[in-house]
């Protein structure tokens, strides 16, 4: 008997062995296919290198003009998101007088019951998300009423304003425009050398890789064939914040394949500054949108990065907001004091409702690089914004540049045609970063000077000199960088 019930037992603690171990099998099922959704959902972090990179070149050389077009996305820009408000309904941005302790400020900030509230370094800026139930229109009225407070604002929101050997570089009619009937969407008719003048530009400098252009966007991705080697790090993304600012919308990679695409690599196209490298800063969600709060840390982030002896030079914002902003004001300042460049874009407008006046942080004119768009006939695109602050005018109308290869459609070229402003500041802030690779001493104020004086004044008929237009007029970076020799007659 006692035989029998030790069989019984035994019997029993195998079949729950079994069972445990079912169990433990049915689990591990479900953690594994859980694990791979979620890989699924993440970003791509691995950088293509020479050997693995696809050669799209290789595809490119056996189409044909009319073919290859086709195989190249046309987006149709500008477009302007309808915002049902301008600000944050969660967040606002507050600042202390200089002489309240940081402990003082938090127990001020905490008896307002945030849901969280965060520091912004280096201009004692905080983001705060406002208390469960109360709106930030009240949170505003109460800070502003406070005698500790130097300002409170709300978070405004942004939006988007969109010769080598490179086998696309006839397309390019913005880097070298050789007139009559141009490779572009429509097949317009161009006027001859109504371009950037890069090309002879780049016989005498094409910039230096320890030169960096922070492109504060949508992200890059830097996957690209023509970006990969020209991209520093995967930057940091202040949307999602983390540190992998791969674009999920298009619009960052196009603005940095302008800037700086790998260049005379026998694919693809030619960026402005062929050595310079980018540094991505996500700003902008997969929607278009984003909060001035993110761009005021991107700001402060891009003006502090280095790595080794690289350092950001430039900063690029194709993108702007409808309000001023005494936090952005601060940031750009900071940006600017630490010896960088500021690129911003002057904003489009497509319908009647949208604001024609140039947008921030371009009309922060004491510190940024105010840049309108032109078009393959040296005339200023209908969509670009204008005023007093306006600096300069770039190409913006169908400029083909770099798209995101995990976005492009079967059938297509990870390459495509895009206009706006956002299209026309990036060939400004290329042209900067040549400058201070040519001559690394000067001052941003140096910068913006040669910039500002040495274009052409592409609408002197009607508006000769500098106009809320065009500015100065439409850049040209060969009188910029190329010295002169002056010989006596």
């Amino acid at each position: 008997m006692k035989n029998m019930n030790k069989f019984f037992r035994k019997k029993v603690s195998i079949l729950l062995i079994g069972l445990i171990c079912l169990a433990a099998f049915i689990l591990g099922l479900g953690s594994l296919e859980l694990s791979a959704q979620k890989k699924k959902q993440e970003k791509p972090t691995t950088f293509l290198n020479k050997k693995s990179r696809v050669k799209f070149g290789e595809e490119i050389s056996s189409l044909s003009q009319a073919n290859l077009l086709s195989k190249i996305k046309i987006i149709n820009q500008p477009e302007t998101k309808r915002l049902v408000k301008n600000y944050s309904s969660e967040k606002l941005i507050v600042k202390f007088k200089p002489e309240i302790s940081a402990q003082s400020t938090e127990n001020i900030l905490r008896a307002y019951q945030p849901k969280s509230f965060r520091l912004i370094p280096r201009i004692n800026v905080y983001v705060m998300q406002v208390a469960e139930g109360t709106t930030v229109e009240e949170t505003l009225a109460a800070l502003r009423s406070n005698p500790d407070v130097l300002y409170a604002e709300p978070d405004y929101k942004l939006r988007l304003c969109t010769t080598p050997n490179d086998q696309l570089f006839r397309y390019q009619y913005a880097l070298y425009n050789p007139g009559g009937v141009l490779q572009i969407p429509g097949s317009p008719t161009g006027k001859a050398r109504a371009d950037i003048k890069i090309t002879g530009t780049w016989d005498y400098g094409k910039g230096d890789p320890n030169v960096l252009i922070a492109v504060l966007d949508t992200g890059v991705d830097y996957t690209h064939p023509d970006l990969a080697n020209k991209v520093i790090s995967t930057g940091r993304d202040f949307v999602n914040n983390d540190y992998d600012a791969f674009d999920d919308h298009w619009h960052g990679t196009h603005v940095a394949g302008i800037i700086a695409a790998e260049t005379n690599n026998s694919e693809g196209i030619a960026g402005v500054a062929w050595n310079c490298r980018i540094l991505p800063g996500k700003v902008i969600s997969a929607d278009g949108e984003g909060d001035y709060s993110w761009l005021i840390d991107a700001l402060i982030w891009a003006a502090d990065y280095t790595s080794g002896q690289a350092k950001v030079q430039v900063i690029n914002m194709s993108l702007g907001g409808t309000e001023p902003s005494q936090a952005l004001e601060e940031a750009l300042k900071y940006a600017y004091n630490k010896g960088i460049v500021l690129v911003a874009a002057a904003g489009n407008h497509s319908a009647p409702e949208d604001p024609t006046f140039v947008l921030y942080p371009a009309a922060y004119d004491q510190y940024c690089l105010a840049v309108g768009a032109s078009d393959y006939n040296d005339q200023i695109a209908d969509f670009s914004n204008y005023g007093t602050q306006l600096d300069v005018a770039a190409p913006g109308v169908w400029v083909l540049s770099t798209y995101p290869v995990s976005q492009t459609e079967p059938g297509y070229l990870p390459y495509a045609f895009a206009s706006g402003t956002s299209m026309a500041a990036p060939h400004v802030a290329g042209f900067a970063a040549l400058i201070k690779s040519a001559k690394p001493w000067l001052t941003p104020a140096d910068i913006v000077k040669i910039i500002k004086y040495t274009p052409d004044d592409v609408n002197s008929t009607e508006y000769p000199g500098k106009d809320d237009y065009a500015g100065y007029g439409r850049i040209n970076t060969e009188r910029a960088v190329i010295p002169y020799k002056i010989t006596k007659k």
